[in-house]
């Protein structure tokens, strides 16, 4: 075989961005979302669960998790899909962000996309949100199982635009891990990304409720629900741009 019948090695370097090689399962970022819905139920959780998974350097800033329900109905190269999962507030060099702890998702391209790029903790699952009568329902099945409830009043008081919009202006944090051919771990940083370009179409507060049941292999209910604290439903557009490595765990 000749040079000319395959490809070179700079042919290869410049066209490897995401597997597989020959039909890349995302195209490139950064990924623009259209009507991206939100229901969000923050709840008090306890402290010694949320010291066992989250990663130094990031440091828990209260005993709190955010529970979240995410419909996409309108997203760069992933289509539409929905999600649901666990945000828990953290400080990282004395900033307030999120560190991202488990998400659970219906769709492959955006499992694969958000696993190899940032480090998104994702699963395969069937997670859902939409309103029912007079309120906001999301919910999460695992393989056919329920583990998560959220229901919040619909659309019950308006909320201040500006507070919305800081909180998503805050950084997120990721545990990426790739291993290596011999199961070694080959990366293993703590990435940050920063969300752009969000237009608030609408954001509303309501009163909430969540229920989380165990599984061996979906752990939600590892971060038990001892109090709701708020819940809020808001509808934005918005741009996931590529992040930047703050920790390099094998340095």
């Amino acid at each position: 075989m000749t040079e000319k019948s395959r490809l070179t090695v700079e042919q290869v370097r410049a066209q490897a961005f995401a597997m597989p090689f020959s039909c890349p399962s995302y195209p490139p970022g950064p990924y623009r979302f259209v009507d991206r819905e939100f229901m969000i139920v923050t709840y008090r959780t306890d402290p010694a669960a949320l010291a066992a998974v989250v990663p130094a350097p990031l440091e828990v800033a209260e005993p709190v998790v955010k529970f979240e329900f995410i419909k996409m109905p309108d997203s760069t190269g992933f289509g539409h899909y929905c999600e649901a999962g666990q945000v828990i507030p953290v400080t990282f060099e004395g900033v307030s962000g999120g560190y991202v702890h488990a998400m659970y998702l219906n769709d492959h391209s955006p499992i694969a996309g958000g696993r190899e790029i940032w480090g998104f903790p994702k699963k395969l699952a069937t997670p859902h949100l939409a309103p029912n009568k007079d309120a906001m329902v999301g919910t999460l099945d695992y393989y056919g199982l329920r583990i998560a409830t959220g229901t919040m009043g619909f659309k019950h008081q308006a909320m201040d635009h500006d507070a919305v919009l800081a909180s998503l202006a805050a950084p997120n944090f990721m545990l990426k891990i790739l291993p290596h051919v011999d199961g070694s771990p080959r990366v293993c940083e703590l990435v940050r990304y920063y969300l752009e370009d969000v237009t608030l179409k609408g954001a509303w507060s309501g009163p909430g409720a969540l229920e989380l049941h165990p599984h061996a292999l979906a752990p939600v209910a590892k971060l038990p629900v001892l109090e709701v604290l708020s819940a809020v439903h808001f509808n934005t557009d918005l741009t996931l741009p590529y992040g930047d490595v703050v920790h390099d765990y094998l340095a």
